[in-house]
C-alpha cells in the first residue's frame, strides 16, 4: 500500500513535539499476524517508510544518495508499543529530525497516531499507539562503511529542538 505524505495532519496539539512530519497509512490485511492485530515488523516498515518520505522531501531520496554516494542507515531502533492496531485502523506516523552530530550520526524521533473513533479509541480523539527513536549512521554507499556527512546532509538533516507540551 502506498503511504500518503502529509503536512502536520492531525492538529498539531496531538503531537508530542510541534510541526512533524506526517504520512498516513491505513492498516491492511496483510499487516496482521495470527494474534489479530498489526505484526510488530510492520511498525518498524512503516517508521522507515517516513524516514525515506522525510529523506525525500528535505532533497534526499534514494537517487540523490546514489549520486554523493552516502546514505543514512540504521544503527540502533528503541520501540515503544502502547496499544495494538488493527485492520482498517489509520495511522498518522509522524518524524522529527531530533538530533544530529553533523559529521557521522542523527536520531529520528517517532510517533504514530491511530486515528479517533477506531478500535475503541474516543470519537474525534487521536490515540497514541507508539512512540520510537532510531539512530542513524551515514555510510559510504560503495564501501558500505561510515563515514562524514557530506556538506549537502548536513544542512538537510538539521535537527529540531524537541520540546514537550
Amino acid at each position: 500500500m502506498t503511504d500518503q505524505v502529509l503536512s502536520g495532519q492531525p492538529a498539531n496539539e496531538e503531537w508530542d513535539y510541534p510541526a512533524p512530519f506526517v504520512i498516513h497509512h491505513v492498516v491492511d490485511a496483510s499487516d496482521i499476524d495470527e494474534l489479530g492485530h498489526t505484526n510488530n515488523v510492520c511498525y518498524l516498515a512503516w517508521l522507515e517508510r517516513c524516514a525515506w518520505a522525510h529523506s525525500a522531501a528535505v532533497g534526499f531520496d534514494v537517487k540523490q544518495m546514489l549520486a554523493v554516494n552516502r546514505a543514512m542507515v540504521v544503527r540502533d531502533v528503541r520501540m515503544q508499543y502502547l496499544q495494538a492496531t488493527f485492520e482498517h485502523d489509520e495511522l498518522y506516523i509522524g518524524d522529527w529530525l531530533s538530533a544530529s552530530d553533523g559529521r557521522l550520526r542523527a536520531t529520528r524521533t517517532f510517533q504514530i497516531l491511530r486515528a479517533g473513533a477506531q478500535s475503541g479509541s474516543l470519537p474525534g480523539k487521536n490515540v497514541t499507539v507508539m512512540r520510537a527513536e532510531v539512530d542513524f549512521v551515514c555510510i559510504d554507499v560503495e564501501r558500505g562503511r561510515p563515514t562524514r556527512m557530506p556538506p549537502e546532509f548536513v544542512a538537510a538533516y538539521q535537527p529540531v529542538q524537541l520540546s514537550p507540551k
